[in-house]
């Protein structure tokens, strides 16, 4: 699904429950999103409450990839990766149960 796929079954999901909301309002909504999000990533803790909740999907949440040493897939020399902050997304039970069922 791409962008306009999504902002096209939004509308036509609002739609369908009698709510019109204009496509280009849905697109505001989605990259307002975006930007909330990296905000909160870009100032927050990843130790603490670098956390955003997707309602009825999940959680993105920040974790710290601790440094290692890797292999150049060329020479096979070693190289070292420096420690980073990585975002990761917890699925929600409903979302989970419905991709796993059974589990």
């Amino acid at each position: 699904m791409n962008k306009s796929e999504l902002i096209a079954a939004i509308h036509s999901e609002l739609e369908s429950e009698s709510l019109p909301v204009k496509r280009a309002t849905i697109e505001a909504v989605i990259e307002s999103l975006g930007r909330v999000v990296t905000m909160h990533f870009a100032g927050a803790d990843p130790h603490v409450d670098a956390e955003v909740p997707l309602p009825g999907l999940g959680k993105l949440k920040a974790t710290t990839r601790a440094a290692r040493t890797g292999r150049n897939p060329a020479t096979g020399a070693p190289v070292e990766i420096p420690e980073r902050v990585a975002v990761k997304f917890a699925a929600g039970k409903a979302l989970d149960d419905l991709l796993n069922p059974g589990c």
